[in-house]
């Protein structure tokens, strides 16, 4: 099969770091998918924080990546790039949804194709674009990583957010007991639909809470997106044994005290994590073990995606003022004309 593809197409283009109006919509060439990749025609994206950071000129995409905007995306394969020993490239045509290590504000954008799943049953490619990014990210910081085991309790900070609803479900589907921590009445509503314990960080100090709900033993693991001005009050979160696993630096990336005492004496384990500069291997690692435990849950509706709003791609700008707002619960998804 194959299919006339343009020479250039549409993409969000970043001139000079800045604020939202510095994207503008332009013409550049199509990318060409390498050995081991996919072309694929893009007919949805994700907005993500990494994506508001890049357009700061605060996170540089690694050397090999592509420099536009967009690190998730869902639409059709149109194009394969050469073969690689042990890659099976899915078929001209195919429906897939990608993590991809950039490009996906654009018409097409490449990417390799061990990071590319299916959509799930029923899914259109809003609702496919909506999982790659949150679902790679949850899965390896939370099973890989942290090694959460059915029965524990995980802390989820921003339950809300992307992430966090991902999270949430993810956690109770394998069997752990989550809690979350939200800024307000309607979104810890939405953590307790999805099965967490809320608790409203505004109102209430999540150690204490945390030390209600789990009989003074504290959490297995935290999820963290907040950083410095969190650090201590995660340590004194956290059971005998548990694991921190910073992903994030929204609040700061300076802690102002560490008692390393309660480390030493609690046997804690302390991480952060970055997905984008990860190798493909461990990428395609992650993917497979998407594909078999969490796209089932997928296809029997029994996980889905909370998304917030969709804005046409040319409204770029009014997403990422949405995204850094904060007033979003879920995802924020671009669509392609």
């Amino acid at each position: 099969m194959s299919i006339t593809l343009p020479d250039t197409m549409t993409a969000i283009l970043v001139d000079e770091p800045g604020s939202p109006e510095v994207m503008k919509l332009g013409k550049v060439s199509l990318p060409v998918p390498t050995a081991g990749e996919v072309l694929v025609r893009v007919q949805a994206s994700g907005v993500n924080r990494p994506d508001i950071m890049q357009r700061k000129g605060l996170y540089p995409p690694p050397p090999d990546a592509s420099p536009l905007l967009g690190l998730e995306i869902a639409g059709e394969v149109v194009a394969h790039g050469p073969a690689l020993d042990g890659v099976t490239l899915p078929p001209i045509g195919t429906k897939v949804c990608a993590l991809a290590n950039g490009g996906g504000y654009a018409d097409y954008c490449a990417a390799p194709a061990v990071q590319c799943l299916p959509w799930p049953k029923g899914y259109d490619a809003i609702r496919a674009a909506a999982l790659p990014e949150t679902f790679f990210t949850v899965w390896s910081n939370l099973f890989t990583t942290a090694h959460l085991k059915k029965g524990e309790s995980v802390l989820i900070h921003g339950g809300a957010g992307g992430i966090g609803t991902t999270a949430i479900q993810i956690a109770r589907a394998m069997g752990a007991v989550p809690l979350a921590t939200a800024g307000d009445a309607e979104k810890c509503a939405l953590c307790e639909k999805l099965g967490a314990v809320a608790i409203n960080y505004r109102t209430d100090d999540f150690v204490e809470k945390v030390r209600e709900h789990t009989d003074g033993k504290g959490v297995n693991v935290i999820l963290d997106i907040m950083g410095g001005p969190y650090f201590e009050r995660n340590l004194k979160t956290l059971a005998v044994d548990g694991r921190l696993v910073i992903i994030a630096l929204q609040g700061g990336a300076k802690a102002t005290e560490v008692g390393l005492a309660r480390i030493m004496t609690r046997r804690l384990h302390i991480t952060g994590t970055t997905l984008r500069p990860r190798s493909t291997a461990y990428k395609a690692d992650v993917a497979r073990e998407l594909h078999e435990y969490v796209w089932p849950l997928l296809d029997e509706g029994r996980l889905t995606p909370v998304i917030h709003a969709t804005f046409p791609l040319e409204e770029v700008m009014e997403a990422h003022r949405m995204m850094e707002d904060g007033t979003h619960s879920g995802k924020i998804i671009l669509v392609h004309s």
